[in-house]
């Protein structure tokens, strides 16, 4: 078997160099069946509960070198076949690839939370099925006659008419879209599990974290989670007449303050683009013949900033708008952002075949997601006057 195998794999080795896609998929279909598992070698359930620790792995390194181990010397690690054994993996095969088990798959999307800023504060449902319909209400306007999309009270005296009334709901659909990693891992590297390890964990909880940082913010619901700054709850504060371009002034934050609900505000934060910040150190009101520093504490530049403004966090994210567009200052409450994830969590296949010339191994990761915000639309306070909304966006300054 072991002299066959070796055949097969200097085969594939010829036909990729001549780019013989018929001939690498032939190969490839009798060495997905070479590495097959004669069922009667696979552990037992009395064997997985007997040893327990040792048919687990014991770190997320480990696994990915066993995955390795099948793909460039076909050496299959029992531990893959008691998981296959238990339903968590999805199959064995040249091109195949195995499922991240659950202790380490939630291990990394945490970290991809951990990772995000928007995402730590965001509603997170987890789903089994690829869809997630549910019913909302339908609020437009806090009127009288219109509260919980038109669902009405009323005081009555003694043989009055009773009136009916019945709320307007609505349905937010969430399908799961795909968010897709790729990394190349060298021979060298899959050698030792702790670096493995460190380096995947890292780097995709951080790149992953970024990504839905962004769909988040400028998501535009195509393939992707809808964004805040996309989103039709979105309401907007207007510049100051004649306000200098790419500046924030202390009218700005007093105005998108006023524009988020009362009881919106105990959870919202102020997100910015970086270059948002020396606009705060500057930004004062007058008083007298001098001013008082809205951002800046009482100790000045000695002293380091508050990090708040009117009582509430300020977070400098990648994700902002460049200074002086819309989007650059974001006050908003991300526990009305809805994330749906698949339970099973990030999913990880691997290859030989892409990279084999320069001995790497790809690994590929998938994380099933979606979101968009739970308002789609601003709402007329009760005295018809303001439209707010959770979320609260500056206009252009150009």
């Amino acid at each position: 078997m072991a002299i066959e195998m070796k055949e097969l794999i200097e085969k594939f080795k010829e036909a990729q160099k001549e780019n013989n896609v018929q001939l690498m998929a032939e190969i490839d279909e009798k060495l997905k069946a070479s590495t097959e598992i004669d069922p009667s070698k696979r552990p037992s359930d009395d064997d997985g509960d007997k040893n327990n620790k040792e048919s687990k792995f014991q770190s997320f390194g480990e696994l990915l070198q066993a995955v390795a181990k099948v793909e460039t010397k076909h050496e299959i690690d029992p531990r893959l076949v008691y998981e296959k054994q238990l339903g968590m993996n999805e199959g064995v095969g040249a091109q195949g690839g195995f499922l991240v088990f659950p202790e380490f798959s939630k291990q990394l999307l945490m970290q991809t939370y951990e990772t995000g800023i928007l995402t730590k504060d965001c509603w997170k449902v987890p789903i089994s099925s690829n869809r997630l319909i549910m019913n909302a209400v339908d609020e437009t306007s806090r009127v009288s006659g219109s509260r919980s999309g038109g669902l009405c009270t009323y005081w009555l005296c003694e043989a009055g008419t009773k009136l009916a009334s019945k709320p307007k709901l609505r349905q937010i659909d969430l399908k799961l879209n795909k968010h897709i990693g790729a990394y190349y891992a060298t021979d060298e590297l899959l050698e030792d599990a702790l670096a493995l390890e460190a380096i995947v964990s890292k780097l995709f909880a951080d790149e992953f974290g970024w990504r839905i940082d962004n769909a988040i913010v400028n998501g535009t619901g195509a393939g992707m989670p809808l964004g805040i700054l996309n989103g039709g709850g979105l309401v907007t504060r207007a510049a100051e007449a004649l306000q200098p371009a790419a500046t924030v002034v202390a009218e700005n934050i007093m105005g998108m303050w006023n524009l988020m609900p009362a009881k919106n505000r105990v959870k919202a934060k102020w997100y910015i683009n970086q270059d948002v910040e020396p606009q705060l150190m500057q930004m004062f009101i007058p008083a007298g013949l001098g001013g008082l520093p809205v951002y800046l504490p009482a100790g000045g530049f000695v002293s380091a900033p508050h990090g708040v403004l009117l009582g509430r966090p300020v977070e400098p994210i990648e994700q902002c708008s460049a200074l002086g567009a819309v989007g650059d200052i974001i006050f908003a409450d991300m526990s009305q952002y809805i994330l749906v994830e698949k339970a099973a969590g990030i999913q990880a296949a691997s290859s030989i075949h892409v990279a084999f010339m320069t001995d790497e191994q790809v690994f590929r990761f998938v994380l099933r997601i979606d979101g968009q915000p739970l308002w789609n639309s601003g709402v007329l306070a009760a005295d018809g006057v303001t439209t707010r909304s959770p979320y609260v966006a500056l206009a252009a300054r150009p």
